[in-house]
């Protein structure tokens, strides 16, 4: 019935319209009567609002009637019952053959082990250790340029933030202090391996195209402060602040108050401007002896020793070979790194 008064709907609708845009198209079916759009509207109208009344109220009767339908009929108690234990058995039987099927094909059982999740500090940003790259040291120039091998393609790294004495620039002569700085190099770099920190407010070179950086060693020594910090070095900045800038002058003022290396009355008194040949002959001296390395010729040493480590005394007096400078003992001994006590 439903669909019945759906069509009389849809054609009473359609004639409503036609009619309202043309009423003499039925003038033929209307004969007796004159035939006006309210004359259409009268029709048509009201049949077409009979009709829709018609549809919601069929489609109300046969909601309901699906409704009544889709409740459950009485079910005998006993019936319900008997099922159910039935359905539980089957269950219960289903359930122990899976079990046995399972343990019969894996022996060991399976255990959902808790991995944790690292924990993430905010706003800190940590480089892992194992990404933390190391790059040998192929050599030093003086004390505040050193060259480093970089995949194998070697650079002068002017370091950041210090500066040492002059001991080749050809302008100049060398410097006081000079020869130690380079030296102290020498002894910290020669045979390590440093990592590399940039400094975002410098860029990558200088003005005269060498790589800028900071270096550590592998033990975590921080090259650069600790030169400054010892009296090798003066803090240095260049046109504008850079990252450790104060933390370099706190080790300037340190090594300056303690009176260390190039600050000591003894060498320079914080002047390294002056030539290195206006120092005393009794500190030339003391430098000259400073400057030695000594090492052991025995087939199981591992390490060599500055003068001015203790340690080199302890060695055999039939094995003990002494060296003016660093490089010298490591071209006849490259294996030797320096003992872990100096």
């Amino acid at each position: 019935m439903e669909k019945l008064s759906v069509f009389l709907f849809l054609i009473s609708f359609i004639s409503l319209i036609v009619g309202l845009i043309s009423p003499d198209k039925f003038k033929k079916i209307f004969k007796n009567k004159e035939v006006t759009r309210k004359f259409i509207l009268k029709v048509f109208g009201t049949a077409s609002a009979v009709l829709f009344f018609s549809i919601g109220v069929f489609a109300g009767a046969e909601q309901k009637v699906n409704l009544d339908f889709s409740q459950p009929r009485e079910t005998n108690k006993t019936e319900i019952v008997t099922t159910t234990e039935l359905k539980i058995e089957q269950l219960t039987a289903t359930t122990t053959e899976e079990v046995k099927n399972t343990t019969s094909e894996n022996t060991k059982p399976v255990i959902n082990e808790y991995v944790p999740k690292p924990i993430v500090k905010q706003g800190a940003v940590e480089t892992p250790e194992d990404k933390i790259t190391y790059y040998a040291v192929a050599g030093v120039t003086d004390g505040d340029t050193i060259k480093i091998n970089v995949d194998g393609t070697i650079s002068s790294y002017r370091l950041i933030g210090m500066d040492t004495p002059e001991t080749l620039d050809p302008r100049k002569e060398v410097q006081c202090f000079g020869k130690e700085a380079s030296n102290k190099a020498k002894e910290l770099l020669i045979g390590k391996k440093v990592r590399i920190e940039r400094e975002l407010n410098y860029g990558d070179l200088d003005i005269y195209g060498r790589p800028l950086a900071y270096i550590y060693r592998e033990d975590g020594l921080f090259y650069n402060k600790y030169m400054i910090e010892q009296g090798y070095a003066h803090e240095y900045t260049y046109k504008k602040p850079y990252k450790y800038q104060v933390e370099f002058k706190t080790a300037q003022k340190i090594a300056e108050e303690n009176l260390r290396g190039l600050w000591s009355p003894d060498t320079c008194n914080g002047n390294t401007t002056q030539s290195a040949s206006t120092s005393t002959t009794q500190v030339n001296e003391t430098n000259q002896t400073t400057n030695k390395y000594y090492t052991s010729s025995h087939y199981k040493t591992k390490y060599y020793y500055p003068a001015s480590c203790p340690g080199w005394k302890s060695l055999s007096p039939s094995y003990l070979k002494s060296f003016d400078s660093l490089e010298a003992l490591l071209k006849v001994y490259p294996s030797r790194t320096l003992s872990p006590e100096c």
